[in-house]
Formats: structure tokens, sequence, C-alpha cells
């Protein structure tokens, strides 16, 4: 298991974000050399984990919980047979193109040590929205992307450090509840019945997954 690329978006124009300065940082291409990475801060606050890796709708990405995006390049592949056109490192807006890792089957809470220093948390799977779709120029990818379900996975820095392509990755801790970054899209989005099953997962949730979570049990029980 291995990094084949560090991903890193600069800011640019786009006619199909709603985000208010009209820029977003999803079109990410591999970088050479190091690339440091350390908890961003807060949702609102912080942006990538990733140095020099630009977020610019802090309303909805960036923060602890989604300091770095993952997305195999098995899946990728897999996505290039279905539409029919290349996709390169970092098309998804992933800051991490991985080798040999089954990323959106991850155990929310399972920890990445990638490279000799940096350790990684997977806290949820990704959510798409209109920026990713206007993105890739796809009609109706948010509905197929959510149909499918092959999330990667977002993660929050545990232990700081650098990483560079070609990293090996090694998978440090597994939990025992089950719960995958796709189950918990899943519970998220086409199956919120799922939602009583991702407390097993507790507070390695991304922190707005298990308020939901909870408070879907207080209303409809587990």
């Amino acid at each position: 298991m291995k990094l084949l690329s560090v991903n890193i978006g600069r800011p640019r124009p786009v006619p199909y974000t709603d985000q208010a300065e009209g820029v977003t940082g999803i079109d990410k291409k591999p970088v050479d050399g190091p690339v440091r990475v350390t908890a961003p801060g807060p949702r609102g606050v912080g942006a990538s984990g990733l140095a020099g890796d630009a977020v610019c709708d802090v309303r909805h990405h960036g923060g602890y919980d989604q300091a770095v995006y993952a997305y195999a390049r098995e899946d990728l592949d897999e996505w290039e047979r279905e539409l029919g056109r290349a996709l390169a490192n970092g098309c998804f807006g992933e800051n991490l193109t991985t080798d040999g890792l089954d990323v959106s089957g991850a155990l929310i809470g399972e920890r990445w040590r990638v490279g000799p220093e940096v350790v990684l948390e997977v806290t949820s799977g990704r959510i798409p929205c209109r920026t990713f779709q206007g993105h890739l120029g796809e009609r109706g990818w948010v509905k197929r992307f959510t149909r499918k379900g092959v999330t990667g996975a977002y993660l929050r820095v545990i232990e700081p450090g650098e990483i560079r392509t070609g990293d090996p990755v090694e998978i440090v801790h597994r939990p025992e509840h089950g719960v995958t970054a796709a189950m918990q899209f899943r519970a998220v989005t086409t199956e919120r019945e799922q939602l009583p099953r991702l407390l097993a997962a507790g507070d390695a949730l991304h922190a707005e997954t298990l308020a939901a979570a909870r408070k879907y049990v207080e209303m409809y029980g587990a």
C-alpha cells in the first residue's frame, strides 16, 4: 500500500461553484517533493491539512474532520471504464491517490501511518456537491456518485509531519465496530435509517455525523 501521488489545488475562478468569491481548489495536481501535513483547525476557520492546498469554501470543506481526502486509484480506474475517459490522479479533488488500499471500505477510526511521520484517522465518506459535478462536467454526477457509493475517505491528522509520492501506507489501527466510510456515507444520504448503527464508531465519527446519528436516535429510537 502506498501513495501514488500527493495532490494540491490552487484557487481558480469557475462558473459552477456557489462559493461567494466564485473560486475553487478542487482541481488538484500531483506535486513533487515533501508536503507538510498538520491539523488545520476547526471547520469554518481551518482549511486543508496539506500545506499549499486551497480549500475555498470553508463552510462545507476543510477543518479537523476533513483535513485530508483520499481516493483509491483502483476506484478511479473503475470510473474511467464507466465514463469512457481518462481520470488523472487528483481529479476527484483528492489529496492522496492511493494504491492497494480499500479507501471506501476503511473503518471509521481506522488509522494509517503515511511515510515515517504522519498518522491519519478516517472520519467519513465524501458527499458530492455541485462543484464536484461542474468540475467533472458529467451530467447527473451527484446522483450517479451517490448511487455508486464509492466515496473515498476524509481523514483527520493525528500526528503531523511530511509526506511525499511513493510513501508507504500502513494500517496501524483497525476498530472492531465494522462501520466503514461507505456505510457512513449511505447513512447520511440514502439510508438514514442506518444512522443509529454509526454510533458504534463513537467519537471517531465526523462531528456532524455523530450529531445527526444522536438526533435520529432521540427522535426515532435505535
